[in-house]
């Protein structure tokens, strides 16, 4: 961490800035939009449509930044953010509400969305040796947690003492929604800052040059199967983003916003903190298998949570889920940075977050139907953890015998 540049570490700023809000908003939406009058199917529909928004402005952004620039897409993606904050925050007519969801950007899952993180770390992984990578990845992600976990905290802090004060729920959710706008300001300000230093010649001749087909050439093939898998997993983990599973503790166990934010503090925190131990292991076992060995004990945790009786052992077994979830992020996005030509991390990051985030899109949809009927609101959480395994399962299969460099001795550390 010591040898990040200035704008290394502007990029950490800007993803704590982006996860703190995404932290915020992921407790409250569900309750602010059934709130706002929407019905559950309803919820499960806008946020589907928000999603496959998302996708659409993060693959137009993310596969033309090394061409037009990285700082300016980055810039664009932090105004649609806010765009999208005030358009929930000042309409209840569910039209609209598609129309700021799918133009706009907006988090539903307290997970990245938009083209910020496929960027970001296109940029990183410039500025950093091989050798290093993995490991500025894994801080890079306890970044991320470490914010979201803190947004969480204040959301759900914030909105049990604006009730307690007799401002209305509704009330009291809207304004995380606008600070969730104003934090959107915050980034464009801050990416404003970057320097020249993170661009890339978008013209680069070569097997890698952006004259391709969406910014890939050479690594198209390899692309374009971890987006088929990544989609997958995004597909499963869909039913159980981080809105949906706060209402679940609710409709469970009757847990109200307040406590929702502690639970989803010490959650997102252990997950940041099981990031850092991704790095020793990539270094002993390799890239792919720390991402397959890690997810597939977070996923059967995940199928163990409704099956709990009581709500301290739902905790617990979420508790223990989040603990290992997170160690397979930084291998997984330090395995796509090392297997595509450096011209091409923008459009190779961009297109796998574009998939994850189609797949993620459509299971709202599905999930919000499910928790319309009492008797199935569990269910959501047995898809999830069987697709996330049949993900592990298949990745592992397609990918264990292609090392990156670094694992190949190849290059120069």
């Amino acid at each position: 961490m010591g040898k990040l540049t200035r704008d290394g570490w502007l990029l950490f700023v800007t993803r704590f800035v982006r996860l703190f809000a995404y932290g915020m908003l992921g407790v409250v939406l569900v309750f602010y939009l059934t709130g706002l009058g929407l019905g559950e199917s309803q919820t499960g529909l806008l946020l589907t449509l928000t999603l496959l928004g998302d996708t659409g402005v993060s693959l137009v952004l993310t596969t033309k930044a090394d061409r037009i620039g990285r700082r300016r897409m980055l810039t664009i993606g932090a105004i649609l953010m806010t765009a999208a904050g005030l358009g929930f925050a000042f309409t209840r007519n569910f039209l609209l509400l598609i129309v700021a969801g799918t133009v706009g950007v907006i988090s539903p899952s307290g997970n990245e969305v938009g083209p910020f993180l496929p960027i970001e770390q296109a940029a990183l992984s410039g500025v950093v040796s091989n050798r290093i990578r993995t490991s500025v990845f894994a801080w890079y992600a306890l970044a991320g947690a470490i914010a979201t976990a803190a947004g969480s905290l204040l959301a759900g802090s914030a909105t049990g003492l604006m009730e307690k004060a007799a401002i209305a729920p509704l009330a009291s959710q809207r304004t995380i929604v606008l600070l969730y706008a104003a934090f959107g300001v915050v980034l464009a300000l801050l990416f404003r800052r970057l320097s020249p230093g993170v661009e890339v010649d978008g013209n680069a001749p070569g097997p890698g040059g952006m004259k391709y087909l969406l910014g890939i050439g050479a690594s198209r093939g390899v692309v374009l199967r971890l987006s088929g898998l990544f989609a997958l997993d995004a597909f499963g983990g869909g039913f159980v983003m981080q809105s949906f599973a706060a209402y679940w503790f609710y409709l469970r166990f009757g847990v109200e916003p307040a406590t929702l934010g502690g639970i989803f503090f010490g959650a997102n925190l252990c997950a940041g903190l099981s990031a850092l131990l991704a790095t020793r292991l990539a270094s002993r076992i390799g890239l792919v298998r720390t991402m397959v060995f890690t997810h597939l004990p977070s996923n059967v945790l995940l199928i163990l949570v409704p099956l709990m009786p009581t709500l301290r052992l739902a905790i617990l077994a979420l508790l223990l889920r989040f603990s290992v979830s997170q160690m397979d992020v930084p291998a997984r996005q330090s395995y796509i940075m090392a297997v595509v030509a450096p011209e091409e991390r923008a459009a190779a990051a961009g297109i796998t977050g574009v998939a994850r985030t189609t797949g993620a899109a459509i299971a709202p949809l599905f999930a919000g139907l499910l928790f319309a009927r009492p008797a199935l609101i569990d269910v959501p959480f047995f898809i999830a953890g069987a697709v996330k395994i049949l993900y592990d399962l298949l990745l592992y299969r397609a990918f264990v015998n292609l090392q990156p460099p670094e694992e190949r001795r190849e290059l120069p550390t």
